[in-house]
């Protein structure tokens, strides 16, 4: 089967499309036929090597969707042909992948395997972090940087699902309007105002209560300035470089603040949560009430070209790559 490999960290040159053994289920496990692949910034650490993987060559990507093909000893309630997805791929950049069964859940009906691959991770991430790391609720205020990325664009609509005004920060107009179209209530565009300044402006100088953060080194110091009182800083990403250090009793003289660097692994860590909050995700896309928006897609064989796309900002929600294409 063709997979992608990399052989040791480095840019997206390192993701070369080679010819492997395909896999078999082990006890457990299950082995699901590709059909798409969503691409996310946590298969570029593990490509430069910020995160480290269990070997070298491995193959990246966790987030995938497809058909069940075979399953191995002890599995139950998983046969072959069930649609499933998953954020727990055993590498998901192939045509066929190694998934342990407890980590699948099923794509109901209505849902697409390109929405599934699309949502899985992005939606279970906007879905912790607006209900669990910071429950929001009617009268609060969030500001959601990249707010017209994967996880911002569906970051906003779950906010706003949940009643609190959503102030979201972008580079572009284009980019703006895609975020006011999610549900943005205010849109900043950093690279024209001071995000701290026009926060302050849009509050009244009260600050937010919860600031989610992707970015990181460029965002982060900043953000803490416009949370108010007892305000919540969620660092879930560095798509800018990691943050820098900090003195905790900045926290304090900031107005006693809470910061967290959350995790989606550590959210949906039992099969309780992960069907819990894959469930809600998924109801709420076959329902119509979040949609998806998938910028573009690239066969396998580019996976190179969507990490270049990423990693430049060129995109908008989210990005697939799709075994079957380009063959």
């Amino acid at each position: 089967m063709k997979a992608i490999r990399v052989s040791a960290p480095g840019g997206p040159e390192a993701l070369r499309l080679e010819d492997i053994a395909a896999p078999s289920p082990k006890e457990g496990e299950a082995l699901v036929r590709v059909e798409a692949i969503g691409l996310n910034f946590i298969d570029v650490y593990f490509r430069l090597g910020l995160y480290k993987p269990a070997g070298y060559p491995f193959t990246p990507g966790v987030e995938v969707a497809g058909v069940v093909e075979s399953v191995g000893p002890g599995v139950t309630g998983l046969k072959p042909g069930d649609r499933v997805a998953t954020v727990n791929a055993q590498g998901a950049y192939a045509e066929k992948t190694l998934v342990a069964a407890s980590r699948l859940v099923p794509i109901p009906e209505g849902v697409s395997a390109r929405q599934a691959a699309a949502v899985m991770l992005q939606g279970m991430t906007a879905h912790y972090l607006a209900t669990s790391t910071y429950s929001l609720k009617k009268g609060d205020t969030c500001l959601v940087h990249a707010a017209s990325g994967g996880v911002g664009l569906l970051l906003c609509r779950i906010a706003k699902r949940r009643g609190a005004r959503v102030i979201g920060t972008v580079s572009t107009e284009a980019k703006a309007a895609l975020a006011r179209e999610a549900g943005a209530d205010e849109v900043i565009l950093y690279t024209r105002v001071d995000f701290v300044a026009e926060t302050k402006r849009l509050t009244d100088g009260k600050g937010v209560q919860a600031v989610y953060d992707s970015v990181g080194k460029t965002t982060f110091e900043k953000g803490l300035d416009v949370l108010a009182l007892r305000g919540t800083m969620a660092l879930f990403g560095q798509s800018s470089g990691p943050a820098g250090p900090i003195d905790p009793q900045i926290l304090n003289q900031k107005g006693s603040l809470f910061l967290t660097r959350p995790s989606l692994f550590h959210y949906i860590a039992s099969r309780e949560d992960l069907l819990a909050r894959a469930g809600d995700v998924l109801s709420w896309v076959r329902d119509g009430a979040l949609p998806v928006h998938i910028d573009r897609t690239f066969p396998l064989a580019e996976a190179g070209a969507a990490h270049r796309a990423l990693e430049a900002r060129e995109t908008s929600g989210k990005v697939l790559i799709l075994p079957s294409e380009g063959k």
